[in-house]
């Protein structure tokens, strides 16, 4: 498909939802429809606030919507949040497809308290069935509040754009001590070796992060590896 005749489309479904965010970050606007957007923000926070509410430590898993039921990644999210939930975490997901239904699957069939925080896209993203709790947001950066907020530690597995904005806008609050250094994990294997790469023969050989700065992410080579680390990290029983 022509990349003009593709970019039509998408432009034709962004204008079938509500476009509350698009419109709030078109620029500068009068007083009056930044004020009217500042209050939907404020009564999206609330709605967060007020449906979140759960006991004990959470870990939310991030990850992608587009892997299958029976692909390896999917089985993989599935069983950390059967593992989790075992341990008495409560697991937080984007509550979608994918690699977020499986970490919501897993933790359900355990016995563990799921929750899902959703966003509105043009291609509709309906929550999965797995979620004991869940909330719907029209702003990509409160739903990330929600995730950071209640959250104490934070499992990456297998994703693209998004999975890569979370990943680093968690590390980038705990770098900059906005977060306590609670525990990032990459899960996936082989996935995610280019990016440490990437880290190792860049940022860090050009200085633009530390060696310390390069500890804030840990790679775990299997879910037990990753339930392991967070127990250490963060003690739930």
């Amino acid at each position: 498909m022509p990349y003009n005749q593709n970019r039509k489309e998408g432009d034709s479904l962004l204008s079938k939802v509500s476009g509350t965010e698009k419109l709030f970050l078109t620029g500068r606007r009068s007083r009056e429809a930044d004020l009217e957007s500042a209050v939907r923000i404020f009564l999206e926070f609330l709605r967060g606030f007020e449906t979140l509410v759960f006991s004990g430590p959470c870990v939310t898993v991030f990850g992608s919507a587009r892997f299958p039921e029976d692909h390896r990644y999917y089985k993989l999210a599935r069983e950390l949040g059967a593992g989790l939930a075992k341990e008495g975490y409560t697991v937080m997901t984007g509550g979608g497809p994918g690699i977020m239904e499986a970490a919501n699957r897993g933790a359900k069939e355990a016995g563990g308290q799921s929750i899902g925080c959703n966003i509105q896209l043009p291609m509709e993203q309906k929550p999965n069935p797995y979620v004991d709790r869940f909330v719907e947001f029209e702003h990509f950066f409160v739903r990330k509040v929600m995730f950071v907020k209640y959250s104490s530690a934070f499992v990456l597995m297998p994703g693209g754009f998004g999975t890569l904005d979370e990943l680093f806008e968690v590390t980038t609050l705990v770098q900059n001590q906005k977060l306590e250094a609670f525990p990032i994990i990459c899960l996936g294997g082989g996935y995610w070796e280019n990016l440490q790469k990437f880290f190792t023969d860049s940022l860090l050989t050009e200085g633009t992060i530390s060696s310390p700065d390069f500890d804030l992410i840990k790679n775990a080579d299997s879910v037990e590896d990753a339930v392991q680390y967070i127990k250490e990290c963060i003690p739930c029983k």
